[in-house]
């Protein structure tokens, strides 16, 4: 639906279409769905529980209504005058009850009318019943009865399963097109699902407007057809608003007459299909004759026509062949393609190119680890290597391919991609067994290295004793250790259990993994941190300042004694300082770890020879 136009171009084309205008309804001004809610409310105020009663009545007999409703008494006369109300009866102010049943119970149609009737008599003797089906409706827009309609259109609803409100948006909708500008609207068509008798519950109302554009001097064609098509689109959103229908309810296509007539004779099916299933609530004279024309086979396509939709035929063969060729090379080899390189990635390789794509998958998953079947190796290297590599290569072409040949290949893919599902669940749970293994090497080895023991029982013990107990370490770090050890060895009694099966670790032992990782984390950077202050305070035992007249320098007792100063690092050697570096300082302070600081009273006197005279400060 195209956009609205603004205020300001809509005052525009009024301006100038003004003295065209007609600013009535064939019925007279016809009450609005609201003014005519106010109205039926007064004056049938005391009829409204028999109104009800009658519902009521009717719908225990004949379930299958599409609506029930009150024809305002505006459109009374209409109504009479066309159904052939006598005088007197018409003198009694009827209220006219219209009730619409379903195409399929026409013919119960005269069973459903005397039941109707009869229990209107009991109810209230001004009730007067009219039973239709809806072709009865749209009959009435072939034989030009338009007024009738808008009347039976703006029928106040009782019960509504949609029909009703649908061509009470439409009738409302070309009201409000008609007054501003009906000598240029030459139809009013309403068609599509609603005149077929196939509406769903969420179906829009599809109408077609058809301007007279053959007498247009003033403006060109397409100026008129833009300007009035804005006014059009700007009345859609008023005509569902005063309807109370949904929001986008009203689908609404304007024409030109002469590009109409174009594309009916360049057989454009949308203009046939229009015209076959149309009804027009409004009509010049044009519309009816086209359809009658349609009807008696007078409408024919122009050669021309018929020749390009049959052209369309002729490439057929080619557009399958080009399709078929498609999927077999482009589809198919991303479709396979990619995912592999995704299970090598997981695997922990580097994505490949696409031809060492089908090396590695064989080498890794069928000749090493021998996880998957060959079968799956050839289906891959056909794909990729066969197929693909032929289409690069230009030595395959659209119809080289049979559709049997596309689906033994389709089949092979689908195939294929399920074993790589299997497959990654298999390599999942290989990375979670080693994934908990290698937490456990970790924690264990450092804390190993750090207390000088080797066995998991013996690291615990003296975790506890050294670490735990003298306030270095939280108790829970204790506890975080033993889950650590009992997940690896539940772990490991799975993997032992389903030897040579494809079976996952349970839900349970991957978040036991997950939360060992996470304590495993938290106890490896407080391990750190120890070591670090540890050896920060063996820096700090061998660590000595001298102040002399040469300066101040760092002094470091190890197993020689280095001097650190403005970022020289030297040691002594003999009765002289020679070079050193930060690597050979670093590996003898961790030597030094734990052990007790000497002076070297020989390298003081050495010292007091490059210094002179100096305090010693620690």
């Amino acid at each position: 639906m195209a956009e609205h136009k603004n205020n300001s171009e809509e005052k525009s084309v009024e301006q100038n279409l003004a003295k065209d205008y007609v600013s009535k309804s064939k019925l007279g001004n016809l009450p609005t769905p609201s003014q005519t809610d106010e109205d039926l409310k007064k004056k049938t105020s005391k009829a409204q529980k028999e109104i009800e009663k009658f519902r009521i009545e009717l719908l225990k007999k004949h379930k299958l209504i599409d609506a029930i409703g009150i024809i305002p008494a505006q459109a009374a006369k209409k109504i009479e005058e066309e159904y052939e109300i006598s005088e007197e009866d018409s003198k009694r102010r009827l209220i006219h009850i219209l009730t619409i049943i379903p195409e399929k119970q026409y013919k119960n149609i005269a069973q459903i009318r005397l039941d109707a009737i009869s229990i209107a008599k009991k109810i209230n003797d001004k009730f007067w019943i009219h039973v239709i089906t809806p072709i009865d409706f749209w009959n009435l827009g072939l034989d030009s009865k338009f007024e009738v309609m808008e009347a039976i259109a703006m029928s106040y609803p009782i019960i509504d399963k949609g029909f009703l409100s649908h061509i009470r948006v439409a009738q409302i909708h070309k009201s409000l097109v008609l007054k501003k500008f009906e000598k240029y609207v030459t139809s009013y068509v309403i068609g599509g699902s609603l005149t077929t008798g196939t509406t769903k519950k969420d179906s829009d109302v599809d109408v077609f407007i058809v301007i007279d554009d053959t007498d247009v001097k003033r403006m060109p064609r397409l100026e008129l057809k833009e300007k009035l098509r804005g006014i059009i689109y700007s009345y859609i959103q008023e005509a569902e608003a005063m309807s109370g229908v949904k929001k986008n309810t009203l689908n609404v296509q304007v024409y030109l007459m002469t590009e109409f007539w174009e594309a009916v004779k360049d057989a454009h099916p949308v203009m046939f299909t229009f015209i076959r299933d149309g009804v027009p609530l409004y009509d010049r004279g044009t519309f009816l004759p086209w359809k009658s024309l349609l009807k008696m086979g007078k409408i024919k396509p122009s050669p021309e026509a018929i020749d390009m939709f049959m052209s369309s035929g002729n490439k057929l063969k080619e557009t399958i062949n080009k399709r078929i060729f498609d999927v077999a090379t482009l589809d198919l080899f991303w479709g396979i393609s990619t995912p592999t390189q995704g299970i090598l990635m997981l695997y922990g390789l580097s994505p490949p190119n696409v031809y060492e794509t089908v090396k590695q998958f064989k080498e890794v998953f069928v000749e090493k680890e021998k996880l998957v079947e060959q079968k799956y190796a050839d289906i891959l290297e056909e794909i990729i290597i066969k197929v693909w590599k032929a289409y690069e290569h230009g030595k395959l072409k659209p119809g080289d391919i049979t559709g049997k040949e596309l689906d033994r290949l389709s089949k092979n893919a689908l195939d294929y991609i399920d074993r790589l599902k299997e497959l990654r669940e298999q390599i999942e749970k290989r990375i979670q067994e080693k994934s908990i293994e290698q937490i456990y090497n970790d924690v264990f080895g450092m804390l190993g290295s750090l207390l000088k023991k080797k066995s998991e029982e013996e690291i615990l013990k003296e975790f506890n004793r050294k670490l735990v107990q003298e306030g270095r370490f939280p108790p829970r770090f204790l506890d975080s250790l033993k889950l650590i050890a009992k997940t690896k060895k539940d772990v490991e009694k799975t993997k032992d259990k389903s030897k040579n099966k494809k079976d996952n670790l349970t839900s349970k032992q991957s978040r036991d993994v997950d939360n060992a990782r996470k304590l495993a984390m938290e106890i490896t950077t407080a391990l750190v941190e120890y070591s670090q202050r540890c050896e920060l305070a063996t820096i700090e035992k061998s660590r000595f300042v001298i102040k002399g007249k040469e300066g101040e320098a760092e002094i470091f007792f190890l197993s020689n004694t280095f001097i650190v100063q403005n970022q020289k690092i030297q040691k002594i050697s003999g009765d002289k300082l020679i070079n050193s570096n930060p690597k050979e300082l670093q590996e003898q302070l961790v030597a030094q770890k734990n052990k007790e600081t000497k002076i070297d009273f020989k390298s003081l006197e050495t010292l007091k020879k490059i210094f002179g005279e100096f305090n010693l400060i620690y």
